[in-house]
């Protein structure tokens, strides 16, 4: 008999209280970078957070054993005192689940596309590395089976609309509609499975001073259809030439592919994110950018004094961007990747890329051009090497290191006089100080030595207590 099938909520209840500070006073890349935004760039700082998240089931009495329905709601608070004190709120939300569905309200952490969320540098174009932007969002957790094909089919989606913060450098009133839809093949026992799709982001509607029609950029439910569907040349009235050219509001995204090999012992994961942003990517055009990407982890701990779980190594390029001829009747090449003529401010959130940390806000570094003053980024045409490694010392220790270089070369439009090169690069240890393993102490020691960012190093240390509230735990179905 198939044991009845029980759905679970994991969570994570916490309480933290940390401190960093080192040379300069701009906190290093990998120490803030990746962080929903939570982390202050400028150093020495002190953070106090806690986060609480809960979800009740309810129903009929069989529903209930079986954690059918639920609804919950999280909160995580952050307090930063640095030069600029702040109290943020990363997560704040409303949820209801059915098996494996859900919608929210709110504010919830979510990495979107197919790469390594721990050690990687992050998804092309959604990575964490921002605060997470309130939205409505229905969607699977995790993958779901597609039925009659026996578990060998599942997939992954979600659709939501959101809205961008006001006190945006150039842009107000801001509108995000994304989307995403993954597949994979192979069922729960098989060792190799192959996995596919796409991420589809769009800032829209709102205000904004560039190739606008009295400052407001095209809004409503049939400019909400051409956001959804990407479609280009059609009329209206509230429509520039700008808008015809191109498409309503600034799109991009990834397509993404996957192989993923369960072995005895280790367990493998190849990744591919092939980037758009126009329609250069359908030609081929820059079919060079991309991020790639290989992890690799270890199944099982033999208890060594020393070992290495895991390895990623990844290589993000992003200079081709369809050539450096823009041709008005295909409005291909010279993409310009997180910028946008109409929204100016770009592809952010309050200063913060919401995709790849590599391409950096001007105001970030040391190369900043008059030519850029108002446009988000000033250096979009990189390439990065990155390794990122964790495991365990003396059996008791938890390590992790991150190191990446980098080559930039500023945009089609103003390129860096020089190529300024960049190394960061952080070191972290963690240790139980209970045998549950719900009270550790961390400290992290990160640097950044090149020409993009101010010189830097920093040397952070906190202490979280976690807490077990649990929903029911059954076999999660994937």
């Amino acid at each position: 008999m198939v044991p009845a099938q029980t759905y679970s909520d994991s969570t994570v209840n916490y309480i933290e209280i940390g401190a960093f500070g080192g040379s300069g006073s701009r906190t290093p890349f990998w120490m803030q970078a990746n962080q929903f935004g939570t982390i202050p760039k400028s150093s020495p700082a002190a953070t106090l957070r806690s986060g609480f998240e809960k979800y009740i089931r309810f129903g009929s009495h069989k529903n209930r054993a079986k954690n059918v329905w639920r609804a919950g709601f999280g909160i995580e608070a952050v307090g930063n005192l640095t030069e600029s004190s702040k109290l943020l709120f990363p997560q704040l939300h409303a949820t209801l689940r059915f098996k494996n569905w859900e919608i929210f309200a709110g504010r919830k952490k979510q990495w979107v596309g197919l790469a390594d969320s721990t050690l990687g540098t992050g998804s092309y174009a959604w990575s964490g590395n921002a605060m997470p932007i309130p939205k409505i969002q229905i969607g699977t957790i995790g993958f779901v089976n597609v039925p009659f094909t026996q578990g060998w089919l599942s997939f992954n989606a979600f659709y939501s609309d959101g809205f961008f913060e006001n006190n945006r450098p150039v842009t107000s009133g801001l509108k995000l509609h994304q989307k995403a839809l993954y597949l994979k093949i192979g069922n729960k026992y098989s060792r190799l499975k192959l996995l596919g799709g796409f991420n589809h982001q769009v800032q829209w509607g709102g205000k904004s001073p560039y190739y606008t029609k009295d400052g407001k950029l095209p809004d409503g439910f049939k400019n909400y259809i051409n956001v959804i569907t990407g479609q280009r040349y059609f009329l209206g009235d509230d429509l520039t030439e700008f808008d015809y050219n191109n498409r309503i509001g600034n799109h991009l995204g990834s397509i993404d592919l996957g192989i993923q090999y369960i072995g005895h012992e280790y367990s493998w994961f190849i990744y591919r994110q092939n980037i758009y942003e126009d329609g250069s990517l359908s030609k081929l055009l820059n079919i060079a950018d991309g991020l790639n990407g290989i992890s690799i982890r270890k199944n099982n701990s033999y208890g060594a004094n020393f070992e290495v779980s895991a390895i990623v190594v990844e290589f993000l390029f992003t200079k081709s961007q369809g050539g450096s001829v823009w041709d008005l009747e295909t409005v291909l090449g010279r993409d310009n990747y997180f910028n946008n003529g109409q929204i100016r401010d770009g592809w952010s959130y309050f200063d913060r890329t919401i995709g790849t940390p590599f391409i950096t806000p001007t105001s970030d570094t040391n190369w900043k051009w008059p030519g850029y003053s108002d446009s988000f980024t000033s250096n979009n045409r990189v390439s990065v090497f990155h390794f990122g490694f964790s495991g365990t010392f003396l059996q008791k220790i938890q390590w992790s290191s991150k190191l990446s270089y980098s080559s930039n070369i500023g945009t089609y439009d103003e390129p860096f006089l020089k190529k300024p090169s960049q190394f960061s690069g952080i070191f972290s240890v963690g240790l139980s100080l209970d045998r549950s393993g719900n009270t550790a102490i961390k400290a992290s020691y990160a640097l950044d030595i090149g020409q993009l960012y101010p010189n830097a190093k920093a040397f952070g240390l906190s202490l979280r207590r976690d807490f077990g509230f649990r929903s029911p735990v059954g076999n999660k179905k994937n």
